[in-house]
């Protein structure tokens, strides 16, 4: 089967996940799947697929994988209990054919949030996996090795590379998880810890004694829309959420939620001091790392004392012209995820799961990158474009004049 491990996923599901446990036990929420890859039909794999979920609920944690979170510093042992005793239930997942969507399937989770969190990152794996054994049944795994080395030649080469290191970002869109692990083992030994600083994936980081990386995604923030007190305050609600959990470890705020000039407007003094930094993950990365340190500096913050984690859609030219641009100005960190984990020749899948309503109310993703956000109710997301100064008919990160 393709999920053997509860393990086997982005470490910030588990950040969240023990943030909801202690902040919102009692959030409800909704997800659905979408594939932005066009031409593709999904629909002949639905039994696959739903066997591969039904396989995902019935693991556990072992006694072995409990211990390994239980010595994270930021796990509490609350948690941990929490997990001994948990599983994904098979209710709150369906998958079904369906002809209104362009890949021809439907894939809607919805539960209590602290018992659905968990679905996203092995759901995706499977969708990816099992489409990629049904159209490229023997895949080129040469091909797939070249071009890796090719990018760790490139990393080797780059002159005043003392400060360039790579993460594995790649889970949820892995060409599989067998090829996910061969490559991690070559980022190892090709790279080592000089250049390669981990990897999101909690199973792997535990495998090869890597860094496990992550803290927050989108669906922390857009839940905050619903649960927080007042919309307008559901951004700092979110920060200060997290900073009451986490006091001030995991300290690496999401900023395209709600698209970048509302993310500065929040995150004000106390913010830029209190977290280590941010990520982007939509939207010209330049121009926002430009804008960041010129934030961090009308912030009384020195900026070669944050870090900007870039996450979106890199390829690891993209990361050298980054790092060329931005290194001793702040510090870095680069999440690669497709480029890596499936880069064999064969195009990738653009796929999601993205929480669209919380507590029955809708939530929403403005993106500065158009095409990456998603609301299913489009009267609140022209009300939500209102409620955070931003125009209608312009991109996600524009604010009105």
């Amino acid at each position: 089967m393709i999920i053997e491990s509860l393990l086997d996923t982005d470490l910030y599901k588990f950040t969240m996940m023990q943030c909801v446990l202690h902040q919102f036990p009692d959030a409800h929420v909704n997800y659905r799947f979408r594939c932005r890859t066009e031409g593709v039909d999904l629909s002949p794999y639905v039994d696959e697929i739903r066997a591969e979920i039904e396989h995902l609920c019935t693991l556990t944690m072992s006694e072995e994988e409990l211990a390994y979170l239980a010595g994270l510093r930021f796990i509490k042992s609350d948690f941990v209990e929490f997990l001994s005793l948990f599983h994904l239930k098979s209710k709150y997942v369906t998958v079904q054919k369906c002809a209104d969507m362009p890949c021809g399937i439907d894939i809607v989770i919805e539960g209590p949030w602290l018992h659905t969190i968990l679905f996203e990152i092995p759901v995706l794996a499977i969708v990816n996996e099992v489409y990629f054994r049904r159209t490229v049944p023997v895949p080129d795994e040469k091909e797939g090795m070249d071009r890796l080395m090719q990018k760790i030649r490139w990393i080797k080469n780059e002159p005043d590379n003392g400060n360039l290191k790579i993460s594995d970002f790649g889970t949820r869109r892995r060409f599989s998880r067998g090829w996910q692990r061969k490559v991690i083992e070559v980022l190892c030994s090709e790279l080592g810890p000089t250049f390669f600083s981990g990897t999101s994936n909690v199973m792997y980081a535990k495998k090869y004694g890597l860094v496990p990386i992550g803290t927050m995604a989108h669906e922390y923030l857009q839940a905050c829309q619903a649960l927080g007190p007042r919309l307008r305050d559901s951004q700092t609600f979110g920060f200060e959420m997290w900073a009451k959990e986490y006091r001030g470890d995991l300290g690496i705020a999401l900023s395209d939620v709600y698209g970048t000039d509302p993310f500065l407007r929040d995150f004000d003094m106390y913010f830029c001091k209190l977290f280590d930094g941010a990520r982007h993950d939509s939207g010209d990365p330049e121009s926002w790392g430009e804008r960041m340190i010129m934030h961090y500096r009308a912030n009384k913050c020195d900026p070669r004392s944050k870090t900007l984690i870039f996450s979106d859609a890199l390829t690891i030219p993209k990361v050298i012209q980054l790092y060329r641009r931005f290194n001793h100005r702040i510090r870095l960190g680069f999440g690669v995820g497709t480029n890596l984990m499936n880069d064999l020749g064969p195009t990738p899948l653009n796929i999601v799961v993205k929480m669209v309503r919380a507590n029955g109310q809708p939530v929403a993703k403005i993106s500065d990158t158009p095409g990456k956000g998603m609301c299913e109710d489009e009267t609140y997301l022209a009300y939500l474009r209102q409620v955070f100064g931003l125009d209608p008919g312009a991109p996600a990160g524009a604010a009105k004049p």
